[in-house]
Parts: C-alpha cells; sequence; structure tokens
C-alpha cells in the first residue's frame, strides 16, 4: 500500500527544487548571474545536460539586463514563450512582449514568398526600434533570419538575442551561428530546447532585476 504523500506549498517546493538542484551541481561554478539563469532552466526542464549546453556570451547578461532595467519591448517566435514570460514582472519594469507569428499580415506574406511564418515575423519584428531583445525558442528559420538581417545591416544589433529552438533540421547550424558571432546571446547548444527554456531565461534575467531593486 503506498503511503499518503505530503502536499507541500508552491513556495516550499519551487524552494526545494532549487535546493536539489543546488546539490546535484555540486562544486560546478557560473559567471555571475549566469547560475541563476541555469538553475531557473534546470528547474523548468529537470534536465542537467543544460548546466554544460547554455552557451552564455560574455557581455549577453550584462546587457540583457540593462535592456529589461530600461523597459524594453521583448519578442517572442511562440505564443507558447509569450505565455511563459512573467509578465508582471515585465510590466513593473516598464516593458513589454510582442509576438508577431499570428499576424495576418505575417500569414500573407510568408504564404506568398513560400518561408516560413516565423522569418517574416523577425523580419516586421525588425522594423520596432524598442525591440530589444529576441527571443526564439521553436523555429531554426526565426534565427537564421535575424542572423542575416544583422549581418546585412538591416536592422540594428539586439541587446540580447536568446536562442533555443528544439528540434532536428538546422537547429544546431542556426545557434552556432551565433555562438560563433559577436551578437550577445545565450544559446542552447546541440538539439535541446523549446519554448519552455526560452521564457526561463527571460524569467531568470527579470528576477535579477527585481530582485536587485529591492535591495
Amino acid at each position: 500500500m503506498l503511503e499518503k504523500i505530503e502536499m507541500i506549498s508552491p513556495s516550499d517546493i519551487e524552494n526545494r527544487s532549487f535546493q536539489i538542484i543546488s546539490e546535484e551541481l555540486g562544486d560546478k561554478k557560473f559567471p555571475p548571474f549566469c547560475e541563476n539563469i541555469v538553475k531557473r532552466v534546470i528547474h523548468t526542464t529537470a534536465d542537467f545536460d543544460y548546466a554544460e549546453n547554455l552557451y552564455i556570451s560574455e557581455n549577453a547578461v550584462g546587457k540583457g539586463l540593462k535592456a529589461l532595467q530600461s523597459g524594453c519591448t521583448i519578442v517572442t517566435d511562440t505564443t507558447m514563450a509569450l505565455s511563459g514570460i512573467n509578465k508582471r514582472v515585465l510590466s513593473s519594469l516598464g516593458g513589454s512582449v510582442k509576438c508577431f507569428i499570428a499576424d495576418e499580415d505575417v500569414k500573407e506574406e510568408a504564404k506568398k514568398r513560400g518561408i516560413t511564418r516565423s522569418a517574416v515575423a523577425v523580419e516586421k519584428a525588425s522594423k520596432d526600434k524598442n525591440i530589444k531583445i529576441y527571443v526564439v525558442g521553436n523555429a531554426p528559420t526565426a534565427l537564421i533570419s535575424l542572423y542575416d538581417l544583422i549581418k546585412e545591416g538591416k536592422m540594428e544589433v539586439p541587446d540580447l538575442v536568446v536562442g533555443v529552438p528544439v528540434g532536428f533540421v538546422n537547429v544546431v547550424e542556426s545557434k552556432e551561428l551565433f555562438v560563433n558571432s559577436e551578437i550577445p546571446c545565450i544559446i542552447a547548444r546541440g538539439r535541446k530546447g523549446g519554448s519552455n527554456v526560452a521564457a526561463a531565461i527571460i524569467n531568470a534575467l527579470l528576477y535579477i532585476v527585481s530582485e536587485n531593486r529591492r535591495d
């Protein structure tokens, strides 16, 4: 007969989860604030591979935090990533988040040109100067389109690119474009990733900013 499992409050569950993550990571060291991001992603996925696979460029965290502090606009490639971002904290900083994937003009343009809506959505986002952080959790075509626009000088370099698409076709290659660039980025190298990972990374940064404001 199974023993009755004790109910635990949500805050206690989260605190205990992070304790377990810290214990399992052991003595592994991370640069300042990177530990917060890695642990948040592991908490979201229960996948410790991210302790090794998450690439965070040297200036990514600093630029991302500064952009969030200034109340920037974030754009995501999926409504799932948008839904997962803590909009209460983001709004308290004066920021907002957008996703153009379901816009009618994006659908029509993608169909006309025979390319993905994700690629067209990035093109649309690139025209909004208030968007400082690009979050890609699903579509490698979005990441490739973003990289091409930046390299061709058709848009300013974002303050931060979160590139964590998941899958098999052009996923690894699209991520390595940013790893091998000087663009501030947080990349889940390899095939793993997803919209939940993308949202977790942004939330980790939001919580860092929010906690520092209270200190």
